[in-house]
């Protein structure tokens, strides 16, 4: 795979309560990831840019919801997230990561 596509593939990282409850029980990190990812690209991508072995992938594609702002109406844009599980030993350390 090309590794210029595989630095664009994770947009960020999810941070909310479920991702945390996720991380903290199965070892498991929730990315946001590119509409087009596949699951390889994605597993290559974490290998490559967080240095871990990844066990799995598994993806969800999120549709926006419709959004009132006053009298206007708006979309909120579709977002796909990759929950990653990663070997037993393995962990990612988000402190050390430059935005």
């Amino acid at each position: 795979m090309n590794k210029e596509r595989l630095m664009t593939v994770l947009l960020g990282p999810v941070v909310s309560e479920k991702s945390a409850r996720v991380s903290e029980a199965g070892n498991q990190f929730v990315f946001r990831v590119r509409r087009d990812a596949t699951k390889p690209e994605i597993k290559a991508a974490v290998e490559l840019m967080f240095e871990v072995k990844v066990a799995g992938v598994q993806v969800v594609n999120t549709q926006g919801k419709v959004k009132r702002f006053g009298a206007q109406y708006g979309r909120r844009s579709d977002v796909k997230k990759a929950y990653v599980r990663l070997a037993p030993g393995q962990t990612i350390d988000f402190a050390g990561v430059e935005a």
